[in-house]
Formats: structure tokens, sequence, C-alpha cells
């Protein structure tokens, strides 16, 4: 549920659970967050909700389980709480419409809603790229930001959050049909892992190959190393799909970044992609801030 509304306008805050925001910390922030759904052949469970990345894992490889997009049902029951709860404008944030229909399906309800003026937006990422993007919209909107400037202001946030991906293998990416523009790596008996990220156009695309976890770990931290702004404040985050280790190994490769930011975040990766990429994965990422979001 959205928390009361304290600012001028009353906007709100809404996004799916590919955005691997901690619960806690989305109550806090008042962001409502939209479970996507996952499908076993015994039944369906609901992202975050009755089912984790745990039993998504545990269940490998011997069962990949489906996964879809929130009911429409489930939509206008978010779109109905944010109402109720006294907003009268929303800003929906939402996993990228390359892997996933859920933008399309939000959008289209939106645009048919009465009762409260929905603004959504395809991020073109997900996890923590997503988690990142809506915290802070909802820091802009504690601190007074309009309407106007917040629509103006969001491409651009959108456009300056990069987060990279170590996978283990893409083994489940291919059986789940979720490839995109990420080419297929031959070598498991060598280690190698492929390095992945958000194209343009919001499909899942390689941007390199490392030979081993540890170097695969010191890649992303490399990457977004460089990434870092001199001159601007910027926000990190971090999560991993069930390898808590190697995250810690990450943050230290990242300290002094990581100390320099105006925000950093840790997530767990949610149930949908856990399905789509299988265990062991690893991220990081970068948001490059206005100077005056950090004042």
């Amino acid at each position: 549920m959205p928390l009361e509304p304290t600012y001028r306008e009353k906007i709100a805050v809404l996004t799916d659970t590919c955005a691997d925001i901690p619960p806690e910390l989305a109550r806090e922030r008042g962001i409502t967050v939209l479970p996507l759904r996952i499908g076993y052949a015994e039944g369906e469970y609901q992202d975050g909700v009755d089912i984790t990345p745990e039993d998504i894992y545990r269940r490998m490889p011997d069962e990949v389980p489906k996964t879809s997009l929130p009911t429409g049902e489930s939509i206008l029951a978010a779109f109905d709480s944010i109402r109720r709860a006294g907003y009268e404008k929303a800003i929906a944030l939402i996993f990228s419409s390359g892997i996933s229909g859920t933008y399309n399906a939000v959008r289209v309800l939106a645009a048919d809603y009465e009762g409260l003026e929905i603004a959504v937006f395809d991020t073109k990422t997900a996890s923590l790229g997503l988690g990142a993007i809506a915290l802070q919209v909802a820091e802009y909107i504690d601190q007074g930001m309009e309407w106007e400037a917040l629509l103006a202001r969001i491409p651009r946030l959108i456009q300056e959050t990069t987060i990279f991906f170590s996978l283990d293998t893409l083994e489940y990416l291919q059986k789940g049909g979720r490839i995109g523009l990420v080419t297929c790596v031959a070598g498991s008996m060598l280690q190698i892992k492929p390095i992945i990220s958000f194209a343009p156009d919001g499909q899942l695309a390689s941007v390199g190959k490392v030979r081993g976890r540890a170097k695969s770990i010191e890649d992303l931290a490399r990457r977004v190393r460089e990434l870092v702004p001199r001159d601007r404040p910027y926000t990190m985050a971090v999560a991993d799909g069930g390898c808590p280790e190697d995250v810690e190994t990450l943050k230290t490769l990242l300290a002094p970044e990581i100390a320099g930011s105006h925000h950093f975040y840790q997530g767990t990766i949610d149930c949908t992609l856990a399905s789509h990429v299988g265990p062991h994965l690893i991220g990081a990422g970068i948001q490059i801030l206005d100077p005056e979001s950090a004042e």
C-alpha cells in the first residue's frame, strides 16, 4: 500500500517486482509494487508474494518455470489502491518491454483508467536499474518536484542508468526464449562467463565474456567504475541471485566508488529474472544524476 502523500502534488510511484527493491524500502518510500506471475506445472505464484528466488533455484534444473505479466485485475487493483490513498497522479515505471509485455499491459489499462492520471514509462531495464529509477523518482517527489518537471526528467534518468550482469550460463535464457541480442557463448568447460546489459531497445545484449568467476566480478567492477562521473552525483547498486559472497566481493572492489555515491542500494534478484537467467547472477549498476539531486 502506498504511504499517505505529504508533498504538494499527490503523486504516487508504481513499479513491478522486477525492480528488486527490498520490500521494507519500498514501503518506506511509498512505492507500490506490482507482482509478475511465475507458473509451474502444479500452479501459479506471484513473484515475491508466495514464492521466493530461492524456491526457483532449488527447483532448477529439473523444472524451469514460465513467467507472465500481471493480470489486468491486479493492475487495476494497484491503480485503485493508489487512488483510494488520496493520490491524484501516478508515475508507473515498468520492466523493459524488450523482454516483457508488462509495460504494454499497464499502458493500455492506464489510458482508460478514470480518477487517476497515470504516466507510464518503459524503463528499458530491470532489476537494480529499474529499482534505482523508481527510488530516485520517489525522492524527486518527496523533494517537491511537480508533475511536468517529473515527466521531463524521467527519460533522462532512464537514459543515464546503466547496469551489467555476469551470468553463470546462458542455458536458462535460451530455454526461456529471452536470449534477445545475447551472443551464445560456447565454452562451459573453459568457465567462460558472459557479461550482459540492456540494449537501447530494452533487449538483453552481450557486452563481453570473461574466463572464470573471479574475473567476471572484476570485469563488472571495472565497467561500472569507468562510468563514474567526476563532476556529477551518482547512485550505485548491486544485486545477486543466490550468491551473497560474490556480491560482497564486488562491493569490496567498488568500495571507493560506493563511498563517493549519493545513494547505494543492494538488492536480491527477483523471481522473474531468476527464472530467465538461472542461479548465481551478479549485477552492478550506476545512475548518473543531475547536480541538484545531491542538494
